[in-house]
């Protein structure tokens, strides 16, 4: 089989498996990554045809990854900065990562660890505000995934729990474990629910028991 068309099966096969993915995790499919992963595909394999240009098919599999999946990694590498407390660092690259024409998921999902960010920092107000916002565009569009959505919820519930709306906490943690029951999220929602019911005073208490 020619190069250009080992190079083209590769390209198809990563298409349709990163937007099986997608699907899987109910965040839909995105427009831009098939256009991104066609012209890129388009770009070697016409190369391969016309110059022989040499392209090992696992070498384009993973320039594939990374230019496509470029705003996941930049927030991977993010959220790693942030736990090692560089939150200045994880900002930037939050802010660089939503440079690079993310789908809107990948807007999201940026969004989402920026607001996490945010929670860390004790910045509480910024926080609810971006975390809801968030929430409020995928409730119109449906580009969240299981668990973006999970992860977003959870952290709006924590803001509002140390911000003391405890009703808004215990709103968002249930919906944890609405969305996601067999998640670590819902686990961890469940934990908090818990707490905030032991807190709760006795006539909120009996209000919140479950029939």
């Amino acid at each position: 089989m020619p190069a250009s068309m080992i190079l083209a099966v590769v390209g198809l096969l990563y298409a349709l498996l990163a937007g099986g993915l997608a699907l899987l995790r109910r965040e839909g499919l995105s427009l831009r990554f098939a256009v991104e992963t066609l012209i890129l595909t388009g770009i070697v394999v016409i190369a391969a045809s016309l110059w022989g240009a040499a392209c090992s098919p696992v070498v384009f599999l993973a320039l594939l990854y990374v230019i496509t999946m470029r705003v996941r990694l930049l927030v991977d590498m993010a959220n790693t900065l942030a736990r090692n407390g560089r939150h200045d660092a994880a900002a930037a690259l939050y802010q660089f990562a939503l440079r690079l024409w993310p789908d809107q998921t990948g807007q999201a999902i940026v969004h989402i660890n920026q607001g996490v960010l945010a929670l860390q920092q004790g910045q509480l107000d910024t926080a609810i505000e971006t975390l809801q916002q968030t929430l409020d565009a995928s409730s119109v569009h449906g580009y969240l995934g299981l668990k973006q959505e999970c992860g977003c919820r959870f952290n709006l519930g924590v803001a509002y729990q140390r911000k003391g709306m405890e009703t808004q906490a215990q709103a968002e943690f249930t919906r944890v474990l609405d969305v996601w029951p067999t998640s670590l999220y819902a686990r961890r929602a469940s934990t908090a629910l818990q707490r905030l019911r032991k807190s709760a005073p006795p006539q909120e208490q009996e209000q919140t028991k479950p029939n």
